[in-house]
């Protein structure tokens, strides 16, 4: 990368990584999952979850249903509030509980909700240790574990969004009993690889994270798009008082330029929500996983370079076993999604073993954002999901 787009990532990156002084209160739009979901009428259950490396993650039950349980994972940058921000009308979390079923969100290390460990704090560098293949090998395991002691039941169902649809197949190729406590997957917009990703600044960024990485590193920052930022906190200040909507509009801008968001599709409403509880936060590492993943051809393990004989005992990272998701799978996703690209999904479709349907949306504009924050959610995603659940669930 030449040195002046390094330099304008880093100050990009680094504006979305600064903590601000104080966080929001927890008033109106502000509220955290469980504030919100009440709020909407809802009854919310809040568990701790124990890694087998010592993360403590944040898990909700929402709803009273019983039966067979439902696990939601989000995607990048998220945390389980993208289940609920688009409201009771289109919010997949408020319509899959509406429906009946025992739903469970995860939040995954690093995010707002599980920014806890036994023995780190989040200030140890030690704690951003991780990227999107610790989230596959040790928090997946960890929730659905969990989630099958609390309920007694054998199998739940898995829904993931992005990169908590592939941090699923990870589980399956490297532990793949799993895959035998999983009824179905429906995958949406799942991320694999992301050689077709076709965003100009999400490609800016992730790449840009292979240079502006050691650099952030070096100076103390192993954390990035960290929630209650003072850019986070100044636009969801303004875009919170009605003569100032103009706040709300550069949020949204901002958005379209790294989702390609479908604009029309994003109420307002949801936008002043939103604004305040995305991005969520992970590590630089992450990051540079993903950028890593635009440049690969396979869905492979994180790229140590020359430590990769030492941990991997090959020059290369290892491939994903894809045989081993030997689950039925639903994949959900968008003709014209900038982030995670058709073709890479369908190219991941084709080395699965039981795929039950590969569903595009209808809407030809469809974006990544929309799966989570269109407000046509209920109407072109949830009936496709409600009837894969219904199926499986008892």
């Amino acid at each position: 990368m030449q040195p002046g787009r390094t330099l304008l990532v880093l100050v990009l990156v680094s504006a979305c990584s600064i903590p601000a002084a104080r966080q929001h209160s927890s008033n109106g739009v502000t509220l955290n999952f469980t504030e919100a979901v009440a709020r909407n009428g809802y009854q919310s259950e809040t568990h701790s979850v124990l890694t087998e490396d010592g993360y403590l993650l944040t898990l909700f039950r929402l709803g009273k249903n019983r039966g067979t349980p439902t696990l939601l994972v989000h995607g990048l940058l998220q945390s389980a509030d993208c289940w609920i921000d688009s409201g009771p009308d289109a919010g997949l979390g408020y319509l899959i509980a509406a429906a009946g079923y025992d739903l469970w969100l995860g939040n995954v290390r690093g995010n707002y909700y599980s920014r806890a460990h036994t023995h780190l704090r989040p200030e140890d560098p030690a704690f951003w240790d991780f990227s999107t293949d610790e989230i596959g090998l040790y928090d997946v395991p960890a929730m659905v574990d969990y989630v099958l002691q609390q309920t007694g039941a054998k199998k739940l169902n898995y829904i993931g969004f992005s990169q908590g649809a592939g941090a699923l197949f990870m589980t399956c190729s490297e532990r793949s009993h799993y895959c035998s406590k999983v009824n179905v997957i429906i995958a949406l917009s799942p991320s694999m690889r992301h050689k077709n990703t076709r965003s100009p600044l999400f490609r800016l960024v992730t790449e840009g994270s292979l240079d502006y990485g050691p650099i952030l590193r070096s100076v103390g920052i192993h954390e990035v798009f960290t929630r209650g930022t003072l850019t986070q906190e100044i636009l969801s200040f303004f875009c919170n008082i009605p003569e100032l909507i103009i706040f709300c509009t550069i949020f949204k801008e901002m958005l379209d330029a790294v989702y390609q968001l479908h604009k029309p599709m994003v109420t307002e409403e949801t936008i002043r929500t939103l604004v305040t509880h995305f991005p969520s936060g992970t590590s630089v590492k992450n990051m540079v996983r993903f950028g890593q993943a635009m440049k690969n051809e396979e869905f492979i393990k994180f790229d140590y370079g020359e430590e990769n004989l030492q941990r991997y005992g090959s020059v290369l990272p290892p491939k994903y076993n894809f045989e081993a998701v030997n689950v039925p799978v639903v994949a959900i996703y968008g003709k014209n999604d900038g982030i995670v690209d058709i073709k890479d999904v369908e190219w991941g479709l084709q080395k699965l073993p039981v795929v039950l349907e590969s569903y595009v949306i209808k809407d030809p504009h469809w974006s990544h954002l929309d799966m989570n924050y269109s407000k046509n959610t209920k109407r072109l995603v949830f009936p496709k999901i409600n009837k894969y659940l219904s199926m499986f669930s008892l």
